[in-house]
């Protein structure tokens, strides 16, 4: 059981693994995995639980109703905290910036780590 809710942990594939990230898209997982592979962790991906059978409503048919799918991504090493990597500057880019919060969140394509995360005005990507 985690001591609160910023560092919790799954069995991914049958091993106990540090939660990075949960319903993630396909997208956010083809971003994190090269990245934390990088960093020399060791990373696990489950398709996330579907969502409760949501009842569907008037005028919308069935498949209107099926959600994305989803991941589960984490990390065998039970000590890594997403939070505490990202603002401990523990995590660098490939070409050797450190990882800062906007990256981290997909709002920049280049890490910007030499301007303070309270001070950087970013302009998120579209």
């Amino acid at each position: 059981m985690p001591i609160n809710k910023n560092h919790l942990f799954e069995d991914l594939d049958g091993i106990k693994c540090a939660v990075v990230e949960t319903l993630a898209p396909q997208e956010r997982v083809a971003f994190l995995k090269p990245l934390l592979e990088y960093n020399g962790y060791e990373v696990k991906i489950a398709p996330s639980p579907p969502p409760k059978a949501v009842k569907a409503k008037e005028g919308e048919t069935q498949e209107q109703n099926i959600h994305p799918e989803t991941f589960t991504i984490g990390v065998t090493n039970v000590m890594f905290n997403a939070t505490n990597a990202i603002f401990g500057r523990f995590l660098q880019t490939p070409n050797g910036h450190t990882v800062t919060l906007a990256y981290w969140e997909q709002k920049e394509q280049e890490s910007q780590d030499e301007i303070p995360y309270y001070e950087n005005t970013f302009v998120p990507i579209k």
